[in-house]
């Protein structure tokens, strides 16, 4: 008798278990069970497809060849059963039986199973926000009771903020939530024509970035006309005749005809808890190597999961898509007989913002420092390709390390050149352990139409060499920022040339450029902390040799010089 396989879920890992399955075994039994109406969507496609880079919803669903991926594709291509608009609402362990429910019908069926598979996905966060609407005062609203609040967790949310913007309902918009999705909602909002606001609790946007780089990329959104609030509390929503009208938070009200609620996604892992499956300490489905749960004949995959960090080997939730994938590759293996590991991830991130390209993979420098790592980061400007090159565009890179043993922890890598071959360089080093000296010493290929003779990433980890040997000691400009709020008595030394610095400059620094600095150490005083910078530190490196060797004691490079500077200027 042929194995029955039923796949709880129909969205990203659930298809990729039953195609991989079908291809490996012909005669196993294939069911996969989705809630929604749509199968196998590209959820990540969402924000493109809002704005129209993406003009039709079936493109979301399409294979590269454009033959669609719905319930037809899979019996007639994969021979996998498909019960779409389905809820899995019992799993009976003992009798290896599962209880669905047709949303449509109300019909309850029991499906049996030799292997189950929990696919399903994650849960939008809604924050406990009230609202009010002024033609009823005295009910009691939660954000969702009101028209036009939105989140983005499926082709119906996409359409439905399509539309209005289509039959052009809203002209502006408040996000909540400076995170991942705000952001690419962000972009697609303003191309879409809408004047936008986004209202991030923390005291900066994008978590999955250190408040250095965090800071850089919300000054560019608010250079390209976003209203981008931080430290800001949502108090309620206000609405009139059940539509949303206002946002009014703890220091502002703000006017708008649509919110998205973009506060993050936590693991659907409630059937699995119900269950009575092992559930992990960030609510995912605890599983073993082998992507199996505490019952050996089930397992899960994607977004209702709990991993393993490789960085720390500590618990991890990390809803991406591409992992969903590798996770349902493992899954169908594992299942057909076969013994294949999924060992964690990376937590590795990109997304597009404007003409930005934003990533990050592994640690940052203040969650290393939170676990336990004696942490030191390295922060380079440079062009993505050779300087004088046509079409050269900066980037900024970012790399941690610890101190102890030079263990590669992670990067950031921002800027509106091409980032991506250091980001999957970064990332490819991190999973298989590499030291900041492997990093600096990797053969990676170099024309100028592509990158500079030394790699952006192999200058980068040669500034953090430079200062684990304390050749070199750096200082953030977030920490100089707060050296000058509080006037502390120090030295802020601009080594550029005077042309440079008469077109900008940092209030109250004192310029002496690179090239007179030897004949001018007696203009500076011995006793204060100096702190050099150019235009990117480079500069500013060689004045702290030049200090030092001539009895300097303290002195200190600001890292990334004015390319990373996202405080006030002087022009």
């Amino acid at each position: 008798m042929a194995k029955r396989v039923v796949i709880i879920g129909g969205v990203a890992a659930g298809p990729k278990i039953a195609a991989k399955l079908r291809r490996l075994d012909h005669e196993v039994e294939i069911t996969i069970i989705e809630k929604g109406q749509f199968l196998s969507y590209a959820g990540c496609g969402l924000p493109y497809y809002i704005c129209e880079d993406i003009k039709e919803q079936r493109e979301l669903m399409e294979t590269p060849v454009g033959v669609l991926r719905d319930p037809e594709f899979f019996e007639k291509t994969k021979n996998v059963k498909v019960y779409n608009r389905t809820e899995a609402i019992k799993v009976d362990r003992l009798k290896k039986e599962v209880e669905v429910k047709n949303l449509d019908t109300n019909q309850i069926k029991t499906l049996p199973y030799d292997y189950l598979v929990f696919a399903t996905g994650a849960k939008v966060m809604i924050p406990p926000i009230k609202a009010v609407d002024i033609e009823h005062p005295g009910m009691e609203l939660g954000c969702m009771d009101l028209s036009h609040v939105y989140t983005l967790h499926g082709i119906e949310d996409a359409e439905a903020i399509r539309w209005i913007i289509k039959e052009k309902m809203a002209k502006k918009a408040v996000i909540i939530g400076g995170g991942l999705i705000g952001m690419e909602m962000t972009e697609s909002l303003v191309k879409s024509g809408l004047s936008v606001t986004v209202i991030e609790m923390l005291p900066e946007i994008l978590p999955i970035l250190d408040d250095d780089l965090g800071i850089l990329v919300r000054r560019y959104c608010q250079e390209k006309g976003v209203n981008v609030r931080v430290e800001e509390k949502i108090l309620r929503l206000e609405g009139e005749g059940g539509i949303v009208k206002k946002v009014v938070t703890d220091k502002d009200v703000y006017d708008t005809d649509a919110v998205i609620i973009a506060t993050g996604f936590r693991p659907n892992s409630d059937l699995a808890k119900k269950s009575g499956l092992e559930i992990g300490e960030t609510g995912g489905i605890k599983v073993d190597l082998f992507m199996r749960t505490s019952d050996p004949f089930i397992y899960a995959a994607g977004d209702c999961v709990e991993i393993e960090n490789l960085v720390c080997l500590k618990s991890a939730y990390m809803p991406m898509g591409s992992l969903a994938n590798k996770q349902g590759r493992a899954v169908a293996i594992n299942i057909a007989g076969g013994q294949e590991v999924f060992r964690g991830g990376l937590n590795s991130v990109v997304f597009k913002l404007f003409d930005y390209t934003v990533s990050r993979t592994g640690l940052g420098i203040k969650q290393a420092k939170d676990l336990g790592f004696d942490a030191e980061y390295a922060l380079v400007p440079a062009p993505d390709k050779a300087h004088y090159y046509p079409g050269a565009k900066r980037v900024i890179t970012k790399i941690i390390v610890d101190k102890r043993n030079g263990k590669l922890l992670g990067g950031q890598f921002v800027g509106a050149g091409d980032i991506m071959k250091s980001a999957n360089t970064v990332a490819t080093a991190l999973y298989y352990g590499g030291t900041i000296e492997d990093l600096s010493m990797l053969d990676i290929p170099y024309a100028p139409p592509y990158a500079s003779a030394i790699d952006n990433v192999c200058v980068a980890a040669n500034v953090i060499r430079n200062k684990l040997n304390r050749s070199m000691i750096g200082i953030s400009a977030l920490e100089v920022e707060k050296k000058r709020k509080r006037n502390e008595d120090f030295i802020l030394l601009d080594v550029r040339t005077p042309k440079e610095y008469q077109q900008v400059r940092i209030p109250g620094s004192t310029l002496i450029p690179l090239g007179n600095l030897k004949q001018k150490l007696d203009e500076l005083p011995r006793e204060k902390e100096i702190i050099t910078f150019c235009a990117v530190s480079l500069r500013g490196y060689e004045a702290l040799l030049i200090l030092k060797s001539n009895g300097f004691g303290n002195v200190k490079v600001m890292d990334g010089g004015l390319a990373c500077w996202p405080y006030e200027l002087e022009k």
